[in-house]
């Protein structure tokens, strides 16, 4: 589980905005980029390379 102070202060890296955190697939999402950031071992991953899209219907269950 990541760190609530961590939580707070991390943004994306590609547009600057906010990161919704989702446990269950331990990925950081980026809802106005469509890009979700895997977590391992507890680190994010903050790489736009090694993002993955969000699809259409992911994205909406976000919102």
């Amino acid at each position: 589980m990541l760190d609530r102070k961590l939580l707070s202060i991390l943004a994306c890296p590609v547009c600057k905005g906010d990161l919704h955190y989702d446990k269950a697939k331990q990925e950081l999402v980026c809802l106005a980029d469509r890009l979700a950031y895997p977590i391992r071992d507890d680190v994010p991953v903050m790489l736009s390379n090694e993002a993955r899209t969000l699809t259409s219907e992911e994205t909406d269950a976000y919102r």
